[in-house]
């Protein structure tokens, strides 16, 4: 959370717009996990909250973005303030974006569940990624809560395992549909449902390395994960 400052009215600027971040992740944590209870058992309900609260982020999104805008105008931050800032905008786009791919989901194995004659496909891999999905960002908000760069330096690696659980999926759907062409088109649903969740891990990973950002200063995206987690704990 954000550092003391003599100006009683830039802490609250600062803990409020953390506050609408963090308020912003649990819904779509809500939404993540509305959508992946769907690979377990398919309720029509479930779904249409998935798809209604989209515009609640979206709005969400646009409030936040606002409201840092502001702070930014008033206050003419500097430094950590700044980076703090800059992250909560960042933060805020990739979760509205992870909003959009358990959106994407739900509408899937909608699609999925009302092919009547779709073939059996085993997906224990994407539940496996999904779980991790899950896990990852949750982690990230807490990192970011606590301004954990250690704990966040060290998520970023469990993104790797997501990565390797889709493409084990994807060779393993590729074989299938390439024996079997029947099964290519809910195949392909759930190849979009295995690249969301993946797409969700790395909506989470980012958040995650905004918080190193934040508290050592420096821009970690794009380098190793080892590079990281030494700049974290430096």
């Amino acid at each position: 959370m954000p550092e003391k400052h003599l100006s009683s009215g830039f802490d609250a600027d600062l803990t409020l717009a953390s506050t609408r971040l963090l308020e912003m992740g649990g819904l779509v944590e809500l939404q993540i996990a509305r959508a992946l209870s769907l690979l377990h058992a398919f309720d029509p309900d479930v779904v249409y909250a998935v798809l209604e609260s989209e515009q609640r982020l979206n709005l969400m999104e646009l409030e936040i973005d606002e409201e840092v805008s502001n702070v930014i105008a008033r206050r003419q931050p500097a430094a950590r303030d700044l980076r703090l800032l800059l992250a909560i905008s960042k933060c805020t786009t990739n979760l509205e974006r992870a909003g959009d791919e358990a959106r994407k989901v739900a509408k899937r194995i909608r699609r999925i569940q009302a092919n009547s004659e779709a073939p059996v496909i085993g997906i224990v891999e994407i539940k496996t990624s999904a779980e991790m999905a899950m896990s990852l960002l949750h982690g990230a908000l807490d990192a970011f809560a606590r301004m954990d760069s250690a704990a966040a330096a060290h998520l970023v690696r469990d993104d790797v395992a997501i990565d390797n659980e889709f493409r084990a999926f994807t060779r393993g759907l590729i074989a299938e549909m390439t024996a079997n062409p029947r099964v290519i088109s809910t195949g392909l649903d759930y190849m979009v449902i295995a690249k969301a969740i993946e797409r969700i891990g790395d909506h989470a990973k980012n958040i995650a390395e905004f918080v190193v950002y934040v508290v050592k200063g420096t821009d970690v995206r794009h380098v190793p994960a080892a590079q990281l987690e030494q700049e974290a704990s430096s």
